[in-house]
């Protein structure tokens, strides 16, 4: 029996400038900086971390900054935007914060009886604020009121090459559909939702502005091999080895629709022996050898 998946547990974007990316994350939208740590598959990029008070599953957006990045192209087969919870009624609040740091934003629009709000990062990565609950507590050290903050990542919308392949993994996830739209369909997790927006776009483009990744959250790391067992005799899913990735433990899996999940486990908090989340650079033990010639090599960022 393999369990379902708890939802959200992250999302992964792609961005230019580490410097920008930290000032929009950490103030304008008053999450945590939560940790400034490298790219475990190349020890001289950043991989910053933003959520919660302490980087909870389902609280959590990470990017890849590369500074000499070309910018990306949305389209298929690409996760087309993220969606952060804020509460109701706090859309006049962001639109003034918006205005006054020149963020663009877009209108209002209503997704299955929930209000969204359309936003972009310096990058142009594609936001969506949703007016509803949220599964997190909002960080009450930043910038931003608690009435007003950020409550969680709580869902995705994916722009798949075969939306049909895309929908019989979420399938075997154990999500479950939950109506259409439109062009959009709804699938349920335990924590968020998962959109598939089945039109007709031209191809999409990796690079600044576009989303990476979606992970989902699993209990333990024995469940990781289950299900790298079962995805593995999948004919339309290539699935990698368990990785450690010291905070978790993370399967990826390309669906044949192009699209790149990844389960990852918790709990997590990313603050656990960090004394200064986001300002001093974690690394691993076995990059600690090597930490003078890392840190030379990283672009200068100061947090917000």
């Amino acid at each position: 029996m393999h369990r379902t998946p708890q939802g959200i547990h992250h999302v992964t974007g792609i961005v230019r400038d580490p410097g920008a990316n930290a000032d929009f994350y950490a103030d304008t939208l008053g999450l945590r900086f939560v940790k400034r740590t490298v790219d475990f598959e190349d020890r001289f990029s950043y991989h910053l971390h933003y959520g919660d008070a302490t980087g909870s599953a389902g609280s959590v957006l990470t990017f890849f900054p590369f500074r000499e990045e070309p910018d990306g192209r949305v389209g298929r087969p690409q996760i087309a935007s993220a969606r952060l919870a804020v509460p109701e009624g706090s859309f006049d609040y962001w639109r003034d914060r918006f205005d006054a740091r020149g963020v663009e934003y877009g209108e209002a629009t209503t997704q299955f009886g929930t209000r969204v709000l359309p936003v972009r990062d310096p990058d142009g990565t594609r936001l969506e604020l949703a007016a509803e609950s949220g599964h997190v507590e909002p960080w009450d050290g930043g910038p931003v009121p608690a009435k007003y903050g950020v409550r969680g990542v709580t869902g995705v919308s994916l722009l798949s090459a075969s939306p049909f392949v895309t929908a019989s993994l979420l399938e075997t996830f154990g999500f479950e559909r939950g109506g259409q739209e439109g062009d959009r369909v709804r699938y349920r997790t335990p924590r968020g939702v998962v959109d598939i927006l089945d039109r007709e776009t031209p191809f999409g483009r990796e690079g600044a502005g576009t989303v990476h990744h979606v992970a989902f959250g699993v209990e333990e790391e024995a469940t990781l091999h289950e299900w790298r067992d079962l995805l593995a005799d999948r004919d339309d899913v290539r699935v990698s080895y368990v990785k450690d990735r010291r905070f978790y433990h993370s399967l990826y899996a390309r669906d044949g629709g192009g699209i790149l999940f990844e389960l990852a486990t918790e709990p997590v908090d990313l603050t656990r022996d960090d004394p200064a989340p986001g300002d001093r650079l974690y690394l691993p033990p076995e990059f600690e050898s090597d930490r003078e010639t890392i840190e030379s090599q990283l672009p200068p960022l100061e947090a917000p």
